[in-house]
């Protein structure tokens, strides 16, 4: 490795961790490092080069996909014997890569870091409760006799959800409305699959999700960005511009990423319009009851009595991501369509995972956990919206991050990808933006890994970074 020279520009666009790449690939394919040669450790490198741990194992990770490196404990990291004879990567392929990681990828980063958003406080979950759960449902399910689980998902968590969303979102459904998926995603790609709307257009909140609005792109909806103020999304606005929608994906209980929550007013007026235009209603109620100013507001699917509303949750921010375990409830007109396609496209996750859960909820450990969770992040919440505000920052909460406002002229995307350098995983909030002409630029910060203290030294590398790039 003494003939490989990285160099990094932190001045550049490009992340630290594809830079990295860039230069073990490059090395690779110039001869420097032959097949069979041996890698210096991600922690040792890391060190060499002065970033943080992560940064080169995403760049080991990138190397490995492409079968550039194969990794062992025994041998370490070193170069595939067919990488010599690899193809070298174009610039334009290079810049497809790196236009998906900024844009899309950002949102699944490796962690966990520093005011990352996604995903919940690890350093408070029961994980031996939850471990054993897990250990006993997996068991369970290697020793039953072998057979098809329900594509729908198993009962027990079914109902156990529908009871949960009775008492704590104010949904009154059956277990049969109830259908397991894989992940949020997993629920909002079976749904655009059922009503079928290729070719009419989709309200989205601007700013909104990224994936989401994306996935409705790749299932051939036209997208049409609706304003969001202090009430959530602008229905007026949506009824002017796209009376003939045939899609509306909002995020009812509490705006991703500004904070609102959708006010009653809005709630009547969005039913209403989609009562007459014969359109469908996608909730992403992704924080849940998760909402740490006050009591958490029904979903908007509680009032639904059309049968209007699609409502899509998942466990990824209030048990783990790693689950990948969401549901969607549908209206009882939509139950025998959404049974077709789960069962020839969409099948549920393992019944293992469900068991786990179901268990978990219904002994009331889950309730338990989300309740303390609660108090844990607005505390988390408070004390970094103080830390801030110490520095001179305008900044102000919204669910589970904190909106933070740059100066003028200062790049948020620059700035958060130079963070992540440091073990910091700000997200730019230019990218939530349908288009350059509405963007703002500012970062959001997540509550849930914002742990108090690491907030000092954050919050003073985060403010050195900002002074950098305006």
């Amino acid at each position: 490795m003494g003939l490989l020279d990285l160099k990094l520009d932190r001045a550049s666009k490009t992340s630290l961790a594809e830079q990295i790449r860039l230069g073990i690939t490059g090395a690779i394919e110039n001869g420097v490092l032959v097949p069979g040669a041996r890698l210096p450790s991600w922690v040792d490198l890391a060190a060499q080069l002065g970033v943080a741990r992560g940064t080169v194992k995403t760049a080991y990770e990138r190397l490995a996909d492409a079968q550039l490196v194969v990794s062992s404990r025994a041998w370490g990291t070193r170069v595939s014997e067919h990488a010599a004879v690899a193809s070298p990567i174009t610039e334009r392929a290079r810049s497809i890569e790196s236009d998906l990681r900024s844009e899309l990828y950002q949102h699944f980063l490796p962690g966990p870091a520093v005011f990352q958003m996604g995903v919940p406080a690890s350093d408070c979950f029961p994980a031996t409760l939850f471990s054993r759960l897990r250990a006993r449902a997996a068991r369970d399910e290697v020793e039953a006799p072998a057979a098809y689980p329900d594509p729908r998902g198993e009962h027990e968590l079914r109902r156990e959800i529908a009871a949960h969303l009775a008492l704590a979102r104010g949904i009154e459904c059956q277990p049969s409305q109830i259908f397991i998926t894989a992940g949020c995603s997993g629920a909002l790609g079976v749904a655009l699959r059922v009503i079928q709307a290729e070719g009419r257009k989709a309200w989205v909140e601007n700013p909104g999700f990224f994936p989401s609005r994306r996935a409705l792109e790749i299932s051939r909806l036209a997208t049409v960005p609706i304003p969001v103020n202090e009430e959530g999304i602008d229905v007026s606005y949506g009824e002017t511009h796209a009376p003939d929608a045939a899609v509306a994906l909002v995020t009812a209980g509490q705006q991703a990423p500004l904070g609102p929550t959708l006010s009653l007013a809005r709630r009547v007026q969005i039913l209403d319009w989609a009562t007459r235009a014969d359109a469908w209603i996608i909730e992403d109620d992704y924080l849940g009851e998760l909402q740490l100013a006050r009591r958490a507001a029904p979903a908007l699917a509680s009032l639904d009595r059309a049968g209007r509303v699609i409502h899509i949750g998942s466990f990824s921010k209030t048990i783990s991501p790693t689950l990948r375990l969401g549901f969607v409830v549908v209206p009882a007109s939509l139950v025998a369509r959404f049974d077709e396609a789960v069962a020839c496209l969409a099948s549920a996750p393992g019944p293992a995972v469900q068991m786990a859960t179901a268990e978990f909820m219904r002994d009331g450990h889950y309730i338990r956990h989300l309740r303390r969770m609660k108090r844990i992040y607005a505390g988390r919440s408070h004390a970094l919206l103080a830390a801030l505000r110490s520095r001179g920052f305008q900044a102000y909460p919204a669910g589970l991050a904190v909106v933070m406002r740059l100066p003028d002229g200062a790049d948020d995307k620059t700035i958060a990808r130079e963070a992540y350098a440091y073990g910091l995983a700000p997200a730019p909030l230019s990218g939530w933006y349908c288009s350059a002409s509405t963007q703002r630029s500012g970062l959001l910060l997540g509550v849930a890994t914002a742990i108090e203290q690491q907030l000092p030294a954050a919050c003073d590398r985060l403010q050195h970074l900002i002074s950098k790039f305006s």
